[in-house]
């Protein structure tokens, strides 16, 4: 039996297929067989912006996988024949910092499509410690609410994950109010949980479709082009008000990755506020940072999802409380650098799921 994987060998070259024989799982580790992987900005960053892999290319990338186990080496066993996902940071589960709950920044995690190769692929071996179990039924269909797919569920790993994480670290309750700064892939899940949860949730973007599409599923939608930065932050407090909600202690989630968004994003500090930093640019933005001392505000990144996080996530996945249908398309992993490019020239609003 045969792996088709397609690898990146240099920043802008076509992605190649390659043909190879089926890798087998070594101890602790699993071999899967994909269903679908999540075409992430952070995978368009390392093909069109040069970001470097920490693998040297060539490299197959792809970090929002499911799949099915077909093999497991010793000590994984237990995962034959079942369907998972693979969070897309793998910590080792096993130094200071993993033990401490802080697997995020464990120094030897791995990272599929960055640290070993990635899930635009047919196959994938990934170690078996951090898989997050999906129950389905004999035909490998996901058993859920919501008809979601085991190939869509594949998005989980990342952009739905991500911003669970943050909003689980900005202590974000019923009582509060979310404002997502970018509402595509991941803002766009993360505003879905924060909804799920009880909050008021506002969303703000610059593209009137993407606005259109979650109005549905949020309290409230701005357009930032149409706003000054500081007729938007009062447009923002006068809704609060009107809700009767905490009119301090904003929870900010900048989820657009552009510079832009991050100027957004700080300028909107209130007393109390939360920002958490969720999307990636290599820009630069001029911030005056004594607006977090002045507001008592405070301000984190976030890098991905501890794999403990995943099966509550996936629970609202599975129930229907976030869509997923609805913010995704599928396409045959062969059209990989057509998809690449239609996602770089922002000619879909939907996430692309590759599947081979």
């Amino acid at each position: 039996m045969e792996m088709i994987s397609w690898k990146m060998s240099a920043p802008g070259k076509p992605i190649e297929k390659v043909v190879s024989p089926l890798p087998v799982p070594g101890p602790g580790e699993v071999l899967l067989k994909v269903a679908g992987c999540g075409v992430c900005h952070t995978d368009l960053g390392f093909y069109y912006n040069g970001v470097r892999t920490k693998t040297p290319l060539p490299l197959t990338l792809g970090h929002e996988i499911s799949g099915i186990v077909l093999a497991a080496g010793a000590g994984a066993e237990s995962w034959e024949k079942k369907a998972v996902i693979v969070p897309a940071v793998l910590p080792c589960g096993e130094c200071d910092v993993c033990r401490r709950g802080k697997g995020n920044i464990c120094a030897v995690q791995k990272m599929p499509g960055n640290d070993i190769p990635g899930g635009f692929a047919s196959h994938i071996v990934v170690p078996a410690g951090s898989l997050c179990a999906v129950p389905v039924d004999d035909q490998y269909r996901p058993i859920s609410a919501s008809g979601v797919t085991l190939a869509e569920l594949s998005v989980l790993a990342d952009a739905i994950t991500t911003p669970y994480q943050s909003i689980v670290e900005s202590g974000l309750s019923a009582e509060d109010t979310a404002i997502f700064i970018g509402i595509g892939g991941v803002g766009g899940f993360g505003a879905q949980i924060a909804r799920a949860l009880g909050a008021l949730v506002v969303a703000v973007d610059i593209d009137p479709d993407k606005l259109k599409a979650i109005a549905p599923y949020v309290d409230i939608t701005f357009n930032a082009l149409e706003l000054p930065a500081k007729e938007l932050k009062k447009a923002v407090a006068d809704f609060i008000k009107s809700r009767e909600k905490r009119p301090t202690e904003w929870k900010i989630f900048e989820t657009s990755g552009t510079a832009a968004g991050q100027k957004t994003a700080f300028g909107l500090l209130t007393y109390g506020a939360s920002l958490q930093v969720v999307g990636f640019t290599m820009d630069t933005v001029e911030i005056r940072l004594s607006n977090l001392m002045a507001f008592h505000a405070m301000a984190r990144g976030n890098w991905g999802c501890l794999p403990e996080h995943y099966p509550a996530v996936l629970k609202l996945a599975l129930a229907g409380s976030v869509k997923i249908a609805p913010f995704v398309k599928t396409y045959p992993l062969s059209e990989i650098n057509e998809v690449f490019e239609i996602v770089h020239q922002r000619k879909t609003s939907l996430r692309p799921i590759l599947v081979p």
